[in-house]
Formats: structure tokens, C-alpha cells, sequence
């Protein structure tokens, strides 16, 4: 088997209080912004030379320490979040924290250091992802949010980045090999019938671009392909074939349009995974950073909650009956709905003949979204009704199921 790559390994940028980049080329240099926004105020923004750090002032602000390049986790006193800095993952990422009560508070767009007023002693970074996940194995960061393609890419399998909740419910796409319509592939159907195609010789290698050069080569490895040369490239993968660049390509793919207007398709066996945003965590920073664990927890528990109560619906009707426990058994029996462990069943107290009385019970019961109608029909065949609807916000357990996952991974 022959695999080859052409490209050069690209390296983590450096940190900001690192003055070998061509910004900072310089030992040191000052921004000021004259107009000071409403909020939280940085006043000044100074990047030194790495024996000294970026300093954020202003009333109630944040401050970075004085720290130099590659500190050891256990000395930080803060939390450090990451989080993508462009896109649809940057957006969708605080859209969700926002609504576990965890909104980043960023003053200015061009910063990339920031606060969740609602977790202390937290910083928010924002990285680009890969960035991200480097930055997580060597220190510099503590949490990240990503997608798992970038996890699988960029951490390579190492045993120190941990996932603490893989399926935040958003940036769903899957990784996968995709191929001409046309020509010597109009026929090919799955990976076994591409591998075997006799064009593919040590001279003349399967080409596939990609920016996934280390999936791809582990990929093509498991699947028994031989002769396959892979390039690197970013973005517009999907005109590579067309201009004679490569046979394939291997990118992300979510709905699929952008493969098809370009004449390509994708092929049975030919996805590498699937992917999603996840939130991901340096082992450890876990164990030895100052108030990780802690952070981890809370946020875990908000993420949970949230994530939980997505699409659930609380469902509340008032049925008549002689007791709370022949109410709860007609419910119980005669639909399909429980709620989450079983309905919530109290009296309705009314006013009548001069005496309070109570001639109804109200059940409460929690209510997938697709199922909300047939949960009403079925309650008003059994005497429901005054049916309210709402939808549910957060759905809190005793303990996350996944803090207790984390903590055995962690062996505590």
C-alpha cells in the first residue's frame, strides 16, 4: 500500500502574547479606542513580549495574567473556554449558551478575550476551531466547543482531550468521500468497487483532496485502499475533479447541494464519521486546574437541562374523577403518555352551593413535540379537558447521567 501526502503540517498560531507572528513582530504595541462602549469598558488592549501579557482594564473588567507562553494549568486562577471565532458553529455556540443562561459578554467584535457574567473566574476565548483543540492539548485552554470532525482531526486520538457532552444538537454533517458522476465513475457505487478500479497503480495514484489529512490516510488505511495520493486544499473542494486537481474529494457534507450542482456524489461505505457540535474538556485541567471541575459541572448541568427540554412540551388537562389514583391509573392505562417518570395528578378546587369542592383533578404530563396532538386526543377520550400547552425550557435530573460518565472516566 502506498498513501501519500502532499502538503506541509500547518502549526497552531502563536498565542497573542506571543510576539513571533508578523503582527507582533514588534516587542510590543498599544490600541486605544477613543469611544467607550456601553458595558463592560477595555480601555486599553496591550500585547508585549512574551514576558509579559495581554492586560485588559476598565471598570469590571476582565484581566488576563501575567503569564508567559505555555504556563502550567495548575498556576491559572481562571477558567479558559474556547470558542469558535467565525461561522455557523460560532453563532449557534452562543445562541445555545445564551439560552442556559450562560450569554458571553463580548464588548467589541475584534476581541477575542471575553466573560460569562454568570460563571466567575471564567474566561472566553475566541480560537479558530482547530486552534481550539491544540490549544486544549497544550495547556493554553481548559473547555472548548467544536465540532467532532475538528476533535478527531486536530486531537488525533489523545487520550488527554475528553468529550464531556458529544451532541450539543447542532452543526450535524458527516465526513465522507465524494466522486465525479461522470466518466470512469458513472458505475461506482460504493468504496470496495472504488478500491478496485484497475486505474489506481503506485504512477498513478487515486487522488483525493481534502483538508483531512489525518482521517483521510487512517480512512483509506481501514478500507483497504492501495495507491492513494492526497492533497491539501481549503475551501471550493468540490471543483477539484472538475479541474483535473484530484479524482475525489473528502470533505464535510451536510445537505448534500453543494455536491450535487457540481456533478459529485457520494458512495456506499465512503462516510469516515459523523459530526456535531461537542463539548470537550483537557483531562488534565480537570484534575489539576484551579475550579475546572467545578466549571465543567455547572455548565455540564445547564447543557443537560437545556438540551433535554428541547422539543418537550408540558401538557396540562383537567379530568374529572372520584380520586387521584383512578385519574392516574385512566392516564396510565388508556394512553401512551406518562410524562417522565408519571403524571403529576391535584385536585382542582372550585366554589359551589356555598362549599369549596373539588369535582376535578389537573395531571401534568411532559410531551415529545411530534406527539403533542396525539397526547391531546388521547386525553380528551378519556374526559379531558381545558388542554394547556406549553413549551418546556429546562428539564433538571438529580445529577446529569453525564457527570457521573465524566467522573468515572476522570476515576473519581
Amino acid at each position: 500500500m502506498s498513501i501519500r501526502i502532499q502538503s506541509q503540517q500547518c502549526q497552531a498560531r502563536p498565542s497573542i502574547y506571543v510576539s513571533s507572528s508578523r503582527r507582533l513582530a514588534k516587542s510590543s504595541f498599544r490600541t486605544s479606542y477613543k469611544k467607550k462602549p456601553r458595558g463592560r469598558r477595555f480601555e486599553s488592549l496591550r500585547c508585549q513580549s512574551p514576558s509579559t501579557s495581554t492586560t485588559v482594564v476598565g471598570d469590571a473588567s476582565v484581566q488576563t495574567e501575567n503569564v508567559s507562553p505555555g504556563m502550567n494549568v495548575i498556576e491559572r486562577k481562571v477558567v479558559r473556554l474556547g470558542l469558535p471565532s467565525k461561522g455557523r458553529m460560532s453563532a449557534d455556540s452562543l445562541e445555545l449558551l445564551k439560552s442556559c443562561q450562560l450569554a458571553v459578554r463580548q464588548v467589541n467584535p475584534r476581541q477575542y478575550v471575553a466573560d460569562i457574567p454568570g460563571l466567575a473566574n471564567l474566561e472566553v476565548w475566541f480560537q479558530r476551531p482547530k486552534d481550539i483543540v491544540r490549544k486544549l492539548l497544550s495547556g493554553d485552554l481548559d473547555l472548548g466547543i467544536v465540532g467532532y470532525d475538528t476533535v478527531c482531526e486536530f486531537g488525533q486520538g489523545d487520550e488527554d482531550l475528553i468529550l464531556v457532552h458529544e451532541a450539543l444538537n447542532y452543526g450535524e454533517c458527516h465526513l465522507s468521500i465524494a466522486i465525479p458522476k461522470y466518466g470512469i465513475f458513472e458505475n461506482i457505487a460504493s468504496i470496495e468497487q472504488l478500491a478496485a478500479m484497475p486505474q489506481w497503480t503506485v504512477d498513478r495514484p487515486l487522488r483525493i483532496a481534502t483538508g483531512f489529512t489525518y482521517l483521510g490516510p487512517k480512512f483509506v488505511k481501514e478500507k483497504g485502499l492501495k495507491h492513494v495520493q492526497f492533497s491539501t486544499a481549503d475551501g471550493a473542494l468540490e471543483a477539484a475533479p472538475a479541474m483535473g486537481i484530484a479524482d475525489a474529494i473528502l470533505d464535510l457534507v451536510s445537505s448534500g447541494t453543494t455536491l450535487r450542482e457540481n456533478n459529485l456524489k457520494e458512495i456506499k461505505g465512503g462516510i469516515v464519521l459523523e459530526s456535531q457540535a461537542v463539548f470537550i474538556a483537557s483531562k488534565k485541567a480537570l484534575l489539576q486546574g484551579n475550579n475546572v471541575l467545578e466549571t465543567t459541572h455547572e455548565m455540564l448541568e445547564r447543557l443537560e437541562a437545556r438540551l433535554r427540554a428541547d422539543g418537550q412540551f408540558t401538557v396540562v388537562a383537567n379530568m374529572r374523577g372520584r380520586s387521584a389514583e383512578e385519574v392516574a391509573k385512566s392516564i396510565l392505562e388508556e394512553t401512551e403518555f406518562s410524562g417522565l417518570q408519571g403524571p403529576t395528578v391535584s385536585p382542582v378546587f372550585c366554589k359551589g352551593d356555598g362549599e369549596v369542592k373539588h369535582d376535578y383533578y389537573a395531571i401534568v404530563i411532559c410531551v415529545p413535540k411530534k406527539r403533542l396532538y396525539d397526547c391531546v386526543r388521547q386525553l380528551r377520550k378519556i374526559g379531558g379537558s381545558g388542554v394547556l400547552v406549553s413549551p418546556l425550557t429546562y428539564i433538571f435530573d438529580e445529577e446529569p447521567p453525564r457527570w457521573r460518565m465524566l467522573l468515572d472516566q476522570l476515576n473519581l
